[in-house]
């Protein structure tokens, strides 16, 4: 079985993807460098609202970046499709990494799709394609997890299992053919293997399930505990918020990495520290739906009642099963109830991001809570006679949901560096698990000789903060609209 090239039968596209390349960049700094000594111009106002395009040079750098931008994505589309439909010896390693992502193509263009068509009635999320920014951090984005959800829930893009290993394959470059393949097998290493001889490709798939399920969850867990520290603190001042402020500060003073050093130490570990630290952190969204329930629905007891039992209930089993865990001092759930085992690694490194981030969440949400309840319709509530929590969940919270939004995408981008960081340190993470962190420094230890198996998953680390920050740069850019 031949090698693959990276291009295959489609290297004539290579020089014309080049040209489109330097012409962007070329526009690029034309653009910035004129911005400099271009005179300032009033332009006028299309009938949809938008501004008219801008004349002159600068106006001929600006159109000359969106062409080649657009020019280069028509050209990856095409090479993509072409991946898809001529089939992986044709077009070499990219076209049959494109084919492997097909149902991630699909999905993205679905999801575009109907968004852009009922945008107007979606709120800020659809307002959020009314910007290029926003548009293109959005599906960088919702690449990673529709590539987590096919691969971790329907077993697909991947080619090989992350852990398995095969003789002769350690430590290949790129497209090198799977050597003893039977049938069934997927014939290449697309991305080459690593120093134990593991499909390179298939790690960097697999360890964005890591990434999209702890990054998120634990990121909603620190805004939790955030907001419902926040929120009164900002609301009612005095001692609380001084006791509140003196705790985030002398948590935010604590050397982040030694923390993790700490919790992941067998002592530390043995002593239950970090599972105790899950019952107090992990506590905080049953509080925070219970007074939001209460809150809303205390004028209607029964319903409250009956809706407060359904909820609370609910994430009370979750809340037990996820605390509870064997070979650790809370281990009290019987097996019939436990929900979930919940892995001793994964705990620490969840229970360390949700407390190094809480302390920021609740200054935020803080600042936000003090500037908000001097308004007139905070004013208004408070003549009407509703309580006070009602109009810190009820009121200020929703007025504060912009900054808040953008804030989440950032802190969840933050989060992914700092999974990458432990990951990459051996903190927590089993580091035999493809999470990208763990790759990298597989990869990087031959890094001069063979830099294939390290690349890959800085370039996925890369694109999924970048994609987060575009992300929530667009959604600060449309929030500021309203």
């Amino acid at each position: 079985m031949e090698h693959l090239t990276w291009t295959g039968s489609l290297a004539f596209l290579n020089p014309v993807l080049l040209v489109l390349v330097v012409a962007f960049g070329a526009a690029v700094v034309a653009q910035i460098i004129l911005s400099f000594f271009a005179a300032d111009e009033i332009r006028g106002v299309n009938p949809d609202g938008t501004l008219m395009a801008r004349g002159g040079p600068l106006g001929l750098a600006e159109k000359a970046v969106s062409w080649s931008f657009l020019a280069i994505l028509a050209a990856l589309v095409l090479f993509l499709a072409a991946g898809v439909i001529l089939g992986t010896g044709a077009t070499g390693i990219l076209g049959a990494i494109a084919k492997q992502f097909t149902p991630v193509w699909i999905a993205l263009i679905v999801t575009f799709v109907l968004s852009i068509k009922y945008k107007r009635k979606l709120g800020l999320y659809g307002k959020l394609f009314d910007s290029m920014i926003g548009m293109i951090g959005y599906g960088i984005v919702m690449f990673w997890v529709f590539t987590a959800a096919f691969s971790g829930i329907f077993d697909m893009i991947y080619t090989h299992e992350a852990l398995s290993q095969v003789s002769g394959m350690k430590n290949k470059v790129p497209g090198t053919p799977f050597r003893g393949a039977e049938d069934g097998d997927f014939a290449w290493y697309l991305l080459g293997g690593d120093n134990l001889a593991r499909d390179v490709f298939s790690r960097v798939v697999l360890g964005s399930g890591v990434v999209m399920v702890v990054a998120p969850l634990a990121t909603v867990f620190a805004f939790m505990v955030g907001i419902t520290l926040g929120l009164p603190a900002g609301y009612y001042g005095g001692r609380l918020d001084t006791l509140l402020s003196f705790l985030a500060n002398l948590i935010l003073a604590f050397p982040v990495i030694l923390l993790f050093y700490l919790l992941v130490t067998p002592e530390i570990r043995e002593t239950g520290v970090p599972n105790y630290m899950a019952m107090v952190l992990f506590v905080f969204p049953i509080i925070f739906f219970a007074v939001l329930l209460n809150s809303r629905y205390y004028i209607k007891p029964g319903f409250r009642n009956i809706l407060l039992i359904v909820v609370l209930g609910t994430l009370t089993w979750a809340y037990l099963s996820t605390i509870s865990n064997s070979g650790t001092p809370m281990n009290f759930m019987p097996s019939t109830l436990d929900l979930w085992e919940f892995d001793p690694g994964m705990l620490v490194v969840f229970v360390s991001v949700v407390f190094v981030n809480s302390p920021t969440v609740y200054r935020i949400v803080r600042g936000l809570a003090m500037d908000i309840k001097t308004r007139d319709y905070v004013a208004a509530a408070q003549t009407r006679g509703e309580g006070p929590w009602y109009i810190m969940l009820w009121e200020i919270l929703p007025n504060a949901r912009g900054p808040l939004i953008v804030d989440f995408c950032l802190r969840i981008g933050y989060t992914t560096i700092l999974l990458g960081t432990l990951g990459f340190f051996g903190l927590g993470l089993d580091p035999e698990s493809p999470n990208w962190g763990a790759t990298i420094n597989d990869g990087r230890k031959l890094l001069s000789i063979y830099p294939h198996p390290a690349l890959p998953p800085s370039f996925a680390l890369l694109s999924l903060v970048l994609g987060l920050n575009l992300l929530a740069d667009g959604l600060r850019e449309e929030s500021l609209k309203d």
